[in-house]
């Protein structure tokens, strides 16, 4: 289902179509990031403050990204956030397709970034199609350093040099 609405992206911009709806990018929910923490520091000393400010502002910089490079339209998951904060969304039993589906979305975002220490993390995204709960990308990129340049700047990588590179 990405691939083809990838493909009439592509062709809208080549063929430039009078319909703006047939151009429409996909419509995708994306949702807060979570934390996996195997750091000692994460076990000795539970999650910094730092630390939740960053994963708090990783979707937000996400949805940005994915509108400005026009890979997808953005929806509010405003209605499910709640739901969605309360549920562990990488194995929920595909809780994430579902609260995208009741949103209207044809896609759900979901990622994480994992602490193995203070030099050592990753960040990881997931599109899964809401309808059919398959993964269609995923991918991954480490990250040396517990800082705010070095978590942005993995995610922007990921977004524009591995998940959504322009050909």
């Amino acid at each position: 289902m990405l691939k083809s609405h990838i493909t009439i992206w592509l062709g809208c911009s080549a063929l430039a179509f009078s319909s703006a709806l047939a151009c429409a990018a996909p419509r995708a929910a994306v949702f807060e990031f979570e934390l996996i923490d195997s750091s000692l520091d994460g076990e000795l000393l539970g999650t910094t403050d730092a630390e939740k400010t960053r994963l708090a502002e990783m979707a937000p910089r996400l949805r940005t990204l994915l509108e400005a490079e026009g890979i997808y339209e953005v929806v509010d998951i405003a209605p499910v956030a709640e739901q969605a904060k309360n549920s562990n969304l990488q194995s929920c039993g595909f809780c994430d397709a579902q609260m995208a589906k009741k949103l209207g979305a044809e896609l759900a975002v979901t990622g994480t970034v994992q602490k193995v220490s203070n030099l050592i993390l990753n960040v990881n995204l997931y599109v899964r199609d809401a309808e059919t709960n398959r993964i269609l990308k995923n991918g991954s990129v480490d990250i040396r350093g517990n800082t705010d340049e070095s978590w942005f700047r993995g995610l922007r990588y990921l977004i524009k040099n591995r998940m959504f590179k322009k050909q």
